[in-house]
């Protein structure tokens, strides 16, 4: 007789779980968004405190917004580049950085919330709930990376570290990546009591560790302004790599540190991270995935002329926007796909 999956047993809500875990997933999308808006608009070091519980609450009086502006005028992104901002100003920027930490607050309570409740009801499948605590932990962790991303551009810099920005950047998109395999895990074991956890192969690993490293040199791309290197494509100005870019020692710290290198970088990885995800629709056709494959292909194409886009609009802020919007939607497309491919052997 057959047996099901050790984690199914009537009285657990997989499908249930699954449609609350696509919701958060796409609260980190528009968090994403939020968030590559308040780079862009230089909003990040607008608020200098870290106040996980009473910074909900923002300046409601005068007096209140006075003591925030009196707060980023200390700061050396005010005194060398922003002096004489007025407070309307100094709003515009402040409403950025506060969406992007008060989304950061509802997503934390938009996980925590429905998973107390499915673990009181013992609705979870057994063997996930782990699965789940070590994401939301990973949560609380993203918010601690945030204000340690934030604090290195308050006393030295002008602006924040491009290296923690792709942290951050990268842990949203790892959290991210963790909460749509889960999902697909718990619609599979929905249809079939069967059905296990699939094991990451490795073909799809390889496409999205491609995919990984593109988006790390987008965000080294946004945190050093590389994209106002050169608005030109193909070429950078006049040569493919311009012959007299200053170059610093080891050789290694140009495609983390040079803005020129890095922008090259991201330019031209993006055609390997793209042969490597359509490789995976290849793969995700072989096992009858054709919705998640053709997401791919369409999202790879998309970014690819967004990137392309911005570049020559000379990073204009609804292209950079949709850029990064759409690089999140692809490695959720993609993630779907490795799924398929890794569950089905393909």
């Amino acid at each position: 007789m057959l047996q099901a999956s050790p984690g199914f047993s009537l009285s657990t809500r997989p499908r249930a779980i699954a449609r609350w875990l696509y919701c958060v997933a796409a609260l980190i999308v528009a968090m994403v968004v939020v968030g590559g808006v308040t780079r862009l608009t230089e909003s990040g070091l607008s608020i200098t405190e870290w106040k996980p519980i009473s910074g909900v609450i923002p300046p409601l009086t005068t007096a209140q917004w006075q003591a925030e502006f009196a707060n980023y005028q200390r700061i050396p992104e005010y005194q060398q580049l922003n002096r004489g901002m007025t407070l309307d100003g100094f709003k515009a920027i402040f409403f950025w950085e506060y969406a992007h930490r008060l989304l950061g607050r509802v997503i934390g309570l938009a996980f925590a919330l429905p998973l107390l409740w499915f673990a009181v009801k013992r609705q979870v499948p057994r063997g996930y709930g782990w699965r789940l605590g070590a994401l939301l932990a990973l949560g609380g962790l993203q918010g601690a990376i945030g204000w340690w991303m934030v604090a290195s551009g308050l006393s030295v810099r002008t602006d924040v570290s491009h290296v923690r920005l792709a942290v951050h950047l990268g842990t949203a998109l790892f959290i991210l990546s963790g909460i749509v395999w889960t999902a697909r895990d718990l619609v599979a074991l929905s249809d079939n009591p069967l059905a296990r956890p699939a094991p990451l192969r490795a073909m799809p690993a390889l496409a999205l560790a491609l995919l990984a490293v593109q988006i790390v040199f987008g965000a080294f791309t946004a945190g050093l302004d590389a994209g106002y290197a050169f608005a030109s494509w193909p070429l950078m100005g006049d040569a493919l790599f311009p012959a007299s870019t200053p170059m610093v020692a080891p050789a290694w710290r140009n495609a983390v540190d040079n803005p020129i290198v890095v922008q090259f970088i991201h330019r031209w990885f993006a055609f390997v991270a793209a042969a490597g995800l359509l490789l995976l629709t290849h793969r995700a056709r072989q096992v009858r995935a054709h919705r998640a494959a053709a997401a791919v292909a369409l999202l790879v194409a998309t970014q690819i002329a967004l990137g392309i886009a911005t570049l020559l609009s000379g990073v204009d802020l609804p292209i950079a926007v949709a850029h990064q919007a759409n690089a999140a939607l692809l490695l959720i497309g993609a993630v779907a796909a490795a799924h398929a491919v890794s569950r089905n052997r393909a």
